[in-house]
Order: structure tokens, then C-alpha cells, then sequence
């Protein structure tokens, strides 16, 4: 019997070795399913591995669990050269579960057909069939003090909580998953939302100088790299300029101007940085007549009154314009997507005091992520997954007397890598991060060969920040993902 016997288990080791190079390693607390997905009319077996991984120093010290959910399309020969996407969002503060289950994984909240209005609740997740999972493997990575990513032993959160922290503790968590998955020979993208296009810029010149790890694309999702194009300060207003073209798309989408949508956007944009930001840049040192001239062009473009651009002396802040536009109907629009509009809480007040765009996702993805992680995927555990927390609060931005701005890194990784491609994907009615701020950013790269500049594309979305919340927006990213990837 015993002759019998060791040949069968020498055939069933062999066997869990075999597998066991097929499944995600980089996990030291994780739960794995397998499942499928039809996408684009086909299915697609895949493998959905939720973990932590712990990142260590130099002397073995263990300083942070890593939360990440990795999806692996499963079947398939060569599962080493096939493409990699890494995905986070921003904040900071902010988990990975926007772009997991709003766009990119093979599962989604549903959402309302155009995405400004909310769902009976409980909301519980259903297939996506616009995922890109059948092009690429998609790892969705929480920073530390976010999902249930936390710091491990004497460690001090501050050290994640910065700039360079939280760049080179992903970084640190990109380099380890890549080779404990044996995947240094895959296409590698990197794809940020909002304050995710901060860290995937920096994540881009950090990779290759720290680690020789060279990426084939960068993709910014409603992103930004430099401060200063969104926040006003006095004898700065440049950020006036960058949101005057979004203004002209949300008051064409709520009716308040009439006309071709794009081509007011174009032309806002040409005033916005030309004759607009002349006449800021006089102050009070500008004549009455221009004043008024200055007044009745900003009310053309926004269908708002003149006599409020001169009580505003021509800097109607985002947060004035989001309670004026529809002041009439007693509505406030939303930050992260103008589109919507619920009644105001208080309107006698000049200023928006909340985002009605956040109320629409929020309860519904909370509910849905932690009802998938738990009945799903089966994760327990006694930490609350933190969607998006203050604890990362003081955040260092690194930037002393001056204000963050990633060009410098961006042009370096796009220098150092000349294969490096970018796709910056931009919403129309997103006055949280305005298209025109990377537009900006974009144009004041001056570093790079002009012949560098074909590598970086801009696509456009008839939504806000989060996009793909409106249906049309996330056929058509799904499109504009896999043509880039591919």
C-alpha cells in the first residue's frame, strides 16, 4: 500500500506547486475566489485575490499593511508578458474604491443612467461588463490609513502621510507585488484619479530612479500635478482662469447659455487666458470701463449677471458659481460634478456649504464595497474599511514656501523613458479638478522634445470628476482604456 501511496501524493504535490505558481503570492493575510464576467460579449474566467502585504525596512522591520485587491484573468498562456494596471485614487485620504467598483473591475454599484441621482438602498454590486479586465490585470491599491491599509508596530503614520511618503511606500508596494507575482516582464500602467495624478507622476520618475522600473503608460483620470492652477490666493489668479471653461460647460448643461457646448468651451478658454487674464493682472489698477467689458463677457459665458462679476471685482470663486448658477431655484450644483443640482440648505448664503455630486456615491459604494469584501469575497476582519478618511491628516505636502507641483517629475520620467505614454481623461462639468488645470500643466512642459508631446493624448466626458458614474462616460472610457493600453 505504501508503494501505492507515494507516487499519488508525489502527483498531488507536484500538482499545489503547479497551482500555487499560478496564484497571487504578495499576500500575508488574503482570501482568493475564482469567478467570471462576460465583457464585450465574451467570458472572462478570472482569478480576485483581496490581501495585505506588509512592507518592511532595510532590517526586516515591519512598518505597513498594504490593503489591494488584484483581479487575474485566468486561462491563458504566458501570464507573465500580459499587461498590468495598478489603480488608485486620490485625496489623499481616499481607498481604491471608486475606480474598483465605478469603472475599472469586473464588478460595479449600479448606478442611475446618467449618475446624478441616487438608487433605492441597500446598493449591492452586479457585473460590469465595461471593465478592462479582459486587456489587462488590474491591482487596486489603498495608501496607508486608507481601505485597510494601516502602519504596523512603533511606526509613525507621518511617515506615509507626505508627499515623498506616500510615493515611495506605493512605489515600495508596486516593486514587491511585481516581483513576488513574477510580473517585471508586463506591461506596466499606472492609472490615478484626482490627487492619484500627483502620485502616479511622481510614482512614474520614482519607479525608474529607485528601482530601474520602467512603466509603458500613465494615465491621469480627472487629475492634477500642480497646485497652483486651482488655488486662488491674492495677486494669484491664475485658477480663475483654469475654471472659466468648465463654468461654460455646466451653465450650457443646465440651460443657463444656448449655443454649440464645444465651441463656447473653446472660446471661454481662448478669453480665459488671453484678454481675461490681462485684466486680472492689472488688480485694482484696471479702468471702470474694462471692468464692465470684462463683467458682460463672464456673464456671456456663464449666464450669470454682470453685476456680479463687479461686486466680485471679475473672481467669481467655483464655490460662489456653484451656489449662483441656480440661485433662482433655491439648488446648489455639486463640486465633483456640476451636472447635478439638489435643493441648497441654505440659501441665503453666497457660498455652496456641501456637494450634493458626493452625497449621490457616497452611501452607495460604502454600502457596496464592504458588503462585497465580506459576503463576496469573504475578508473578515475588525478594522472599518475607511473610503475616504481625514486620517491622514496634517498631510506634509513637501513643498515649503512653494506650492506642490509634479511638472518637474512628469517631464524627468517622460526624459529618462522615451516610450513612457500618457493619457490625461478630463469631465466637462468637474469643478473639483477642471480640465484646463492639466491643460495648463501640459503646456508648461518645457523640458521635453516637442516630439515627446505626441505621447501625451486628452480625451473628454460629458460627466464631472467621476465620469464614469453616467453610463455614455463609461462605454466610452472603457474604449479610450483599451486602445491606450493595447
Amino acid at each position: 500500500m505504501r508503494i501505492a501511496i507515494i507516487p499519488l501524493l508525489f502527483t498531488l504535490l507536484q500538482a499545489q506547486d503547479a497551482k500555487k505558481k499560478d496564484e497571487p503570492s504578495s499576500a500575508d493575510n488574503s482570501v482568493t475566489k475564482q469567478a467570471s464576467v462576460t465583457i464585450d460579449g465574451k467570458k472572462i474566467d478570472y482569478r480576485v485575490t483581496a490581501a495585505t502585504l506588509t512592507l518592511k525596512t532595510e532590517k526586516d522591520k515591519e512598518r505597513a499593511d498594504i490593503f489591494h485587491v488584484t483581479y487575474q484573468r485566468i486561462g491563458l498562456d504566458k501570464r507573465h508578458a500580459r499587461p498590468v494596471l495598478f489603480a488608485f485614487n486620490g485625496g489623499p485620504g481616499s481607498s481604491a474604491v471608486w475606480l474598483h467598483l465605478g469603472a475599472l473591475g469586473p464588478r460595479i454599484v449600479p448606478t442611475t443612467p446618467d449618475g446624478t441621482a441616487t438608487l433605492p438602498p441597500p446598493v449591492t454590486v452586479q457585473e460590469n461588463p465595461h471593465s478592462i479586465l479582459d486587456v489587462a490585470d488590474i491591482v487596486f491599491i489603498d495608501p496607508v490609513s486608507t481601505g485597510f491599509s494601516r502602519v504596523k508596530g512603533d511606526t509613525q503614520t507621518s511617515e506615509f502621510h507626505s508627499v515623498r511618503g506616500d510615493i515611495s511606500s506605493v512605489g515600495d508596494f508596486i516593486r514587491r507585488w511585481t516581483s513576488e507575482n513574477d510580473r517585471w516582464a508586463s506591461p506596466k500602467f499606472l492609472l490615478g484619479e484626482s490627487y492619484g495624478g500627483i502620485r502616479a507622476t511622481g510614482l512614474a520618475d520614482h519607479l525608474q530612479k529607485e528601482h530601474g522600473m520602467t512603466l509603458n503608460g500613465v494615465i491621469l483620470l480627472s487629475s492634477l500635478i500642480d497646485f497652483r492652477t486651482l488655488r486662488s490666493n491674492t495677486a494669484d489668479d491664475l485658477s480663475h482662469s483654469i475654471f472659466l471653461p468648465a463654468m461654460t460647460a455646466t451653465s450650457h448643461f443646465h440651460q443657463k447659455i444656448t449655443g454649440d457646448r464645444d465651441t463656447l468651451v473653446k472660446e471661454a478658454q481662448h478669453f480665459a487666458f488671453g484678454t481675461y487674464a490681462q485684466a486680472l493682472l492689472k488688480g485694482a489698477a484696471i479702468s471702470a470701463e474694462e471692468k464692465a467689458s470684462i463683467a458682460a463677457q463672464l456673464a456671456k459665458f456663464t449666464g450669470l449677471p454682470a453685476a456680479l462679476f463687479i461686486e466680485t471685482n471679475l473672481r467669481l470663486s467655483p464655490s460662489r458659481y456653484r451656489k449662483e448658477l441656480l440661485r433662482d431655484q433655491r439648488k446648489v450644483l455639486g463640486r465633483f460634478d456640476a451636472r447635478i443640482a439638489w435643493p441648497a440648505t441654505a440659501p441665503a448664503e453666497n457660498y455652496a456649504g456641501y456637494d450634493p455630486s458626493y452625497s449621490v456615491a457616497l452611501g452607495a459604494f460604502s454600502t457596496a464595497m464592504n458588503d462585497y469584501l465580506s459576503r463576496d469575497l469573504g475578508w473578515t476582519g475588525h478594522q472599518a474599511y475607511r473610503i475616504l478618511t481625514r486620517k491622514v491628516r496634517p498631510w506634509d505636502w513637501g513643498s515649503q514656501n512653494s506650492i506642490l507641483n509634479m511638472t518637474r517629475q512628469l517631464e524627468s520620467a517622460m526624459i529618462d523613458n522615451p516610450r513612457l505614454k500618457i493619457l490625461v481623461m478630463c469631465g466637462h462639468t468637474d469643478l473639483a479638478t477642471p480640465p484646463a488645470n492639466m491643460q495648463y500643466s501640459i503646456s508648461h512642459l518645457f523640458s521635453i522634445p516637442e516630439e515627446r508631446r505626441q505621447a501625451i493624448q486628452f480625451t473628454w466626458y460629458e460627466a464631472g470628476h467621476m465620469f464614469y458614474l453616467n453610463q455614455p462616460d463609461l462605454e466610452k472610457m472603457r474604449k479610450d482604456l483599451v486602445d491606450f493600453l493595447k
